[in-house]
């Protein structure tokens, strides 16, 4: 059976646009984690995921590494790294893992680390603060938006939830609250969001629900009373009645929420 680099070295004869990409077989012992490094909190399932596929003998991409004074860094794939470590605890020693070379700046890691397609996907929180990392550099939100390939709007959103307050973050990456309600409850409430989303996950919860929703969260005026109120007009020829400014006083408190 004819393999890759076989069809490689025939390249002149057989016209092919194969070229060579180099991975390395690097032992596990030589390989580190930078603390905190990862955008990504390690998920302890997708950790056990990898460390069953080790034992299985099944295929594993190659991890992305970077050479540095302390080691050889993982850069990418550090859920791969750690079902490594499972599978040798488990029996099943695993003495070397295929790595291939990242090139780039640290800018070109953080965003890395975002549009990887091999990685476990980010979460809100997780998204938002690679973003804020890039921000910390110096980039604005239309440069991160190019250099991860979403839209401002996604930027300006993610940022915005990783200046929410604590008890909302929580809730966040708890799934009880969307990033875009957590994001519209910190603008409609400031620096009583925390306290506000605390109160309505004990109502929405005694209802037998588990998540706020956004109509929970940011005060609705009835669509059914406004079209009362336009029907109260018409048929009135424009003049007030005590109906239509009951509708008003409410429109009015529900603007000043």
């Amino acid at each position: 059976m004819a393999s890759l680099a076989q069809h490689y070295k025939q390249k002149e004869k057989n016209g092919t646009g194969t070229a060579v990409n180099k991975t390395y077989i690097v032992p596990v012992k030589e390989l580190y984690v930078e603390p905190g490094y990862n955008v990504r909190d390690i998920d302890q399932e997708h950790v056990n995921e990898f460390r069953d596929a080790f034992i299985a003998g099944e295929f594993i991409p190659p991890l992305v590494v970077k050479v540095t004074e302390l080691g050889i860094k993982v850069m990418d794939g550090h859920h791969r790294y750690y079902g490594a470590l499972a599978a040798t605890e488990a029996g099943h020693e695993v003495l070397r893992l295929e790595c291939k070379d990242f090139v780039g700046s640290e800018a070109d890691q953080i965003a890395f680390m975002v549009t990887s397609s091999q990685g476990k996907q980010l979460s809100a929180i997780e998204r938002g603060m690679a973003y804020r990392r890039l921000v910390n550099q110096g980039w604005t939100n239309s440069e991160i938006a190019k250099k991860v390939k979403r839209s401002p709007a996604d930027v300006d959103l993610h940022l915005q939830l990783t200046e929410c307050d604590e008890k909302i973050i929580g809730m966040v990456k708890s799934g009880q609250l969307a990033a875009t309600t957590a994001v519209a409850m910190t603008k409609e409430h400031g620096a009583d969001a925390g306290r506000f989303a605390e109160d309505k996950l004990e109502k929405v919860k005694s209802e037998g629900r588990a998540k706020i929703t956004k109509a929970d969260a940011i005060p609705q005026f009835s669509a059914k009373k406004a079209r009362r109120f336009l029907e109260l007009y018409a048929s009135g020829g424009g003049e007030l009645n005590a109906e239509m400014a009951g509708i008003i006083s409410e429109f009015e408190e529900w603007s000043k929420s």
